[in-house]
Parts: C-alpha cells; structure tokens; sequence
C-alpha cells in the first residue's frame, strides 16, 4: 500500500524532504521493485524518459514509450513489471491529499479527468510540452529544498495546480491530433447504443451507463467521457440520454404501446421518472407528444 510520501520513498531508497509531497527522479535510485503490485493512496504523475517495463492497470497493459505521462490517483491499482536488465529513467510528482486539503487545488482535484484514466490511455508529450512539464517539477523541488516558511505550501500548491493544467491542456490536443481514432470510436458508441435499445437489454440490465459503452470500446469512463465532450460538445450521459430520446419518440408514435409499456421496455424502473425525463428534454409529456398532430 503506497499511502504516503515516505512509503513511497522507502520503495525507491529515496530521502524524504516533506511528508506530503516529493519530486522524485527514479534514474538517480538504486532500489526499485521490479515485479509488484502497488495500491495507491496518494496522488502520482510519472514522466517516463525512455521505455520501461510493462504496467497492468485493470485488465489494460502499457508498454511505456519515452515522453510519455501517466497518472494515478487515491484508491487505484497498479501492477508494475519491470524486465532483467531495465532501470527506470522517470520523473515523478507524489504528493498527498492532505497537501491539498483547504487549497483551491482541494476543491478543483476532481476536474483533473485523467487522474481515473487507464493506464493504455497515457499521455504522450511533444518536446516542448516535456520542457513545460518538468519546469514545473523543477519549480516544486526547490521550493522544497530551501527552508519551509509561510508560502511554500501555497506555492508548491499552486505549481503542482499548474502543472496539473497543462496536463489538461496536453490532453486536449491530444484528442485533437486523434480525430480519426476518436471519430471511428464515436462510430463504435453509435452502433453499440443502436445495439442495446434493438436488444432486449434495457428490460435485463437497465438504463444504459457511460461504463457500459466505455468498456466495450475498451477505455476508461472518464477518458471515454472525455473523448465523447471533445467530439460532440455534449457529455456521455448527455449523448445518451439523447438516443434514449429518439428511440423514445420512434416507440410513442409508431406503436400502440402505452407509456408504461414504452417506459419498461427502454430500461426504466418506474413510468414517471421516463415521463418526467421525456418532458424536461421534449418539453411535453409522451401522452401529449402521440396527441400533438404531426
């Protein structure tokens, strides 16, 4: 279990400077696992230089390729196999919680999408992108190799919330520079929500989940739900929500079946939450959308 800064520096024969935050350069270390399993419970940014072994986060394998980042948050799972031979050339960021806590970054921490990314959805950096990247950590390390006084926690802070920024930032291009693999896995969402209202899925398990689909596209939630916002402007749920509509409308005016019968079969529990759902998006009632003359 790797919930503390000093834990995570007992790993890697590192020196603790602070108890809730390091800035760690693993090609400097002489102690570092090689096959374990690493439950977090802290917050973790590597930078990886050159490639490095083979991580297993769920069911998902990376093959670490340099400039390439990854990210992890409390609560994650990570398996590390790093092969006979291979020395970890990578900068990290770890920090804890309780660095955050009371902090702007605290309440703004859930933004950060890509802390809950898989690790195949890792973030790959131009070389100007690594030279902001690490003109960040280099900002952090000095401020906790000079002595503590009552603006380091607020500058070590803000530098990690900017770094944390221009992740978001690096992101966003690189959904940008794959339109094409986004477009096809729209495409994949598309056929595989057509797929599950044509089913009897709705009656067996339900309203569709945005976990549902990302699974089957083989992504994260959030990087899915992410990836699904940057393409159409809308949220997963949104989208989803969306085609429930449609199918919806196609069920009311051409069939005979009754609102609760409709309800039912597109996965809801109870009739009113589907009227109450249809009425906030079409702005009437399914009742009054059959009567409406076309």
């Amino acid at each position: 279990m790797i919930d503390s800064v000093e834990t995570f520096n007992r790993v890697y024969g590192l020196e603790t400077r602070h108890p809730l935050v390091t800035v760690a350069d693993l090609s400097q270390t002489t102690v570092y696992p090689r096959h374990c399993t690493f439950h977090y419970g802290i917050y973790a940014l590597f930078l990886k230089q050159v490639k490095c072994g083979d991580l297993r986060y769920g069911r998902q394998i990376y093959d670490y390729q340099e400039g390439t980042v990854t990210s992890f948050a409390p609560g994650q799972v990570v398996e590390v196999n790093i092969p006979e031979g291979v020395h970890p050339v990578s900068q990290a960021l770890v920090f804890h919680p309780d660095l955050i806590r009371g902090t702007s970054l605290g309440q703004d921490i859930k933004r950060y999408s890509f802390f809950a990314y898989a690790s195949n959805e890792a973030l790959h950096l131009s070389d100007e992108e690594k030279m902001l990247f690490r003109d960040c950590l280099d900002k952090i390390q000095r401020e906790l190799q000079v002595p503590a006084d009552k603006h380091s926690r607020r500058l070590i802070t803000r530098n990690i919330e900017l770094l944390l920024d221009y992740c978001m930032r690096f992101y966003e291009r690189q959904f940008i520079t794959r339109t094409q693999v986004n477009k096809d896995i729209l495409c994949r969402f598309e056929e595989l929500l057509d797929n599950y209202f044509q089913s009897n899925m709705p009656q067996t398990e339900g309203l569709p989940t945005v976990k549902y689909f990302a699974d089957r596209v083989h992504l994260s939630p959030n990087y899915f739900g992410d990836l699904v916002k940057k393409e159409t402007g809308k949220t997963a749920i949104a989208y989803i929500q969306e085609h429930l509509i449609d199918v919806a409308k196609e069920e009311i005016l051409g069939s005979q079946k009754s609102v609760s019968e409709i309800a039912y079969r597109l996965g809801f529990q109870y009739p009113q939450h589907f009227t109450r759902i249809f009425k906030k998006t079409v702005g009437c009632t399914p009742k009054a959308y059959r009567e409406t003359p076309a």
